[in-house]
């Protein structure tokens, strides 16, 4: 009996703490599979051409793939990662992001300036919305109020109303803007600006700008600072911000808006994701082929986990 009660002990644990790593390997038109917990890359999947963008399906069954030289989103079952579909995105998709009710998709269509955005129950693109010239970055607000576009050569986070699909405002930032995220309150938007090396805080109510962040490293000369994907913890304690060519990535303490601490990461870094318990940070490093952990209990970065060429984007599955 003692026996049986540990296993299922060790099932239910297994159940609860497991987690799958899914990352978009830009070079080999392939997805990598990865166990983070055990610190290895399980198996590679082709897919289509260039994919970069990837979101988790609502109930966890299907991945989203952005194929950008396909000019699709491709629809992949998680279970046997076979594709099962492809999603109108328009052209050249490359960054999009999913409402909380896990039933549209925006995407950003650099070369037409364009968000696209798409039924997904109906497998149809239902509006295309101009904004400005090169988008990218793009996410939705918790609370599904804004949809957050930013455009890389009109420097500008244009804010989409949810409803309307219509752009109500529109706000200056720093050169090129790469990366966008929502606390988890709904009440600040954070962006990255790769050319000028900053991070803005938006006020949502306002659309004004709180405070801009500098970032400054020893030994990295300051056009090696470019700061691209960024996360923000849903308790508002720490947000982390991924500075490409620095190999590093910040730790900024959301309470008080101030840097406190840089983790060595692999090369070029480019995007980020939390784990399910949000206790861990996992990198895509696009030039070293790998991705990174980082343990936020020890404050560390604890594992390096080859994955293929040119990893982009990633997304985690409890």
């Amino acid at each position: 009996m003692k026996q049986i009660i540990a296993t299922s002990l060790l099932l239910f644990s297994y159940q609860v703490f497991s987690e799958t790593v899914f990352v978009s390997l830009e070079k080999d038109n392939a997805i990598a599979v990865v166990d983070p917990i055990a610190g290895k890359l399980l198996k590679t999947v082709p897919i289509g051409l260039r994919p970069r963008g990837i979101v988790l399906s609502k109930n966890q069954q299907q991945l989203y793939v952005a194929t950008s030289d396909d000019n699709t989103i491709q629809v992949i079952d998680i279970d046997s990662l076979k594709p099962i579909g492809t999603l109108p995105s328009g052209k050249d998709p490359e960054t999009f992001a999913m409402n909380s009710s896990g039933n549209q998709l925006y995407v950003s269509n650099e070369d037409d300036s364009l968000v696209t955005v798409i039924d997904i129950n109906q497998a149809k693109a239902i509006k295309q919305i101009p904004v400005g010239v090169e988008p990218e970055p793009i996410t939705v607000s918790p609370d599904d109020k804004w949809i957050a576009s930013a455009s890389e050569a009109t420097n500008m986070v244009h804010w989409i109303n949810s409803k309307t699909l219509a752009v109500e405002d529109n706000t200056l930032v720093d050169p090129r803007p790469r990366g966008l995220s929502f606390t988890s309150d709904s009440k600040q938007l954070w962006v990255t600006s790769e050319m000028g090396g900053t991070l803005t805080i938006l006020d949502v109510a306002t659309r004004k700008k709180i405070k801009t962040i500098h970032f400054e490293i020893t030994g990295v000369t300051s056009d090696k600072i470019q700061p691209v994907g960024v996360v923000i913890d849903n308790n508002k304690q720490w947000a982390l911000v991924a500075l490409g060519p620095a190999n590093r990535v910040a730790l900024i303490n959301v309470k008080k808006l101030t840097v406190e601490k840089y983790f060595l990461v692999g090369q070029r870094v480019w995007n980020l994701a939390f784990s399910p318990d949000q206790k861990r940070v996992y990198t895509t490093n696009g030039v070293s082929n790998d991705m990174s952990i980082i343990d936020l209990n020890k404050m560390e970065v604890t594992k390096s986990i080859a994955v293929g060429r040119y990893p982009w984007g990633l997304v985690v599955k409890p």
